[in-house]
């Protein structure tokens, strides 16, 4: 078995690696680079038969999770080739299709479960469940001419997901060749010591910060990261308050399938109906949507007089309609999401609307990714033959803290 990176060698995101034995390929992730401007176009990587299609050597594209990093360009992939992703995965960027331009739909060949083999011509891929920000996400373990190739996609250990974390350090796979192990927080200058918050620790300071603030809470955190939504919800029933979801929160909560996440029609939530959104509802006659949250809905009316008592989803485009003196009166903004989005165009026109009306934002907040510490602990349990880093900016740091490290380039073809 061979493998080729075509992307995520040396850059966070962009993921994309081809798996070759016997003749046949599979593809691990399709994703669109973090450091694309909106608009701009990317070419697919140069894998045979994945924008044609009619290659019978190409067996298919593997996604490890719905983040854009590691799916956003499916859409250019011809609709011949088969995709094998999360069953709950999938649902999820269904109904995100519906709501976002950048999200689209993926018709699986076949869905993964839970440790469970999926047999692929001459691949047996087993995938494992895993702790991260994305719902349904998975590392994946591929076979192949006697080799295995451990793919830990994105992986972390401190979610609200962890105890799959030890799970796979108890059992982890055995006789592993390759490990392609992710490094985002892999930094020049770390010690290999820093841990960062816990997505407990994110509940508790919220639960500090709801308590505090005297009018709304404008809570800013992607509907697709599902830990949150569930920090969110356990916070405010901590802090005596209500969370206030959109439509596309709900949506997104309903396609997961768990009645362990917060629903729109749960105690303590309310549906708010952006003026977006409801264009949308009504451009698309998608009207069986919001009849689905009608009990459960608050309007503009309602939200001014229980500012105190909310924690409210906002988002950037909802500042026009929000922006009302008696509604932001002793509001305090809770940044749940990466810090450096603040810094692009879209954060900084963010940063001068609400200085301009003396709104505080504090930074509440939990890394997708596992810190070096849970790194090496991976690495332990698994003892690979090899550790090759991806999806990492200083891929060139892994030797300072992990055994065996073999780096490879994007592009180049190697032995597994």
């Amino acid at each position: 078995m061979r493998c080729i990176i075509h992307r995520g060698a040396n850059e966070i995101g962009g993921s994309c690696y081809e798996l070759e034995a016997q003749g046949k390929r599979l593809v691990l992730d399709v994703g669109l680079p973090i450091t694309v401007a909106p608009g701009q176009d990317v070419l697919l990587p140069k894998v045979a038969g994945l924008k044609e299609g009619r290659d019978p050597s190409l067996l298919g594209v593997c996604i490890t999770h719905p983040h854009p990093d590691h799916y956003g360009l499916m859409e250019k992939v011809s609709p011949s080739v088969p995709v094998y992703i999360g069953a709950a995965a999938a649902r999820l960027l269904s109904e995100a299709a519906f709501f976002s331009p950048s999200a689209f739909q993926l018709k699986p060949h076949a869905t993964f479960e839970h440790r469970k083999p999926l047999a692929i011509g001459p691949f047996t891929v087993t995938p494992y469940l895993n702790d991260h920000s994305a719902f349904d996400a998975y590392s994946l373990l591929v076979e192949a001419d006697g080799r295995r190739l451990f793919y830990t996609g994105d992986i972390r250990a401190h979610g609200r997901k962890a105890r799959l974390f030890e799970e796979l350090l108890r059992k982890p796979p055995a006789g592993v060749d390759t490990l392609l192990m992710e490094g985002t927080n892999v930094r020049e200058g770390a010690t290999g010591e820093e841990l960062g918050p816990t997505e407990r620790d994110v509940e508790d300071a919220c639960v500090e910060t709801f308590k505090s603030t005297k009018g709304i809470v404008l809570s800013m955190f992607s509907p697709q990261n599902i830990d949150r939504l569930v920090t969110m919800f356990r916070a405010c029933r901590r802090s005596g308050r209500e969370l206030v979801i959109d439509l596309y929160a709900a949506s997104i909560a309903h396609a997961t399938g768990r009645d362990t996440i917060p629903q729109a029609d749960w105690d303590g939530v309310r549906v708010y109906l952006p003026r977006s959104q409801k264009s949308k509802v009504i451009r698309e006659k998608a009207f069986e949507r919001t009849d689905e949250v009608k009990a459960h809905r608050i309007y503009p009316e309602e939200l001014a007089a229980r500012r105190g008592k909310i924690v409210m989803m906002f988002r950037t485009s909802m500042a026009r309609e929000l922006d009302q003196p008696e509604l932001l009166r002793q509001a305090t903004i809770v940044w749940s999401m990466w810090p450096g989005y603040l810094k692009n165009d879209s954060g900084q026109r963010f940063e001068t609307w609400r200085t301009d009306r003396g709104i505080p934002l504090v930074i509440h907040h939990s890394s997708g990714h596992a810190h070096v510490p849970d790194l090496r602990r991976l690495v332990d349990a698994i003892a690979p033959q090899r550790v090759v880093p991806v999806h990492s900016f200083a891929g060139d740091q892994f030797e300072k803290f992990f055994p065996r490290v073999e780096r490879r380039g994007d592009g180049e073809w190697w032995d597994v």
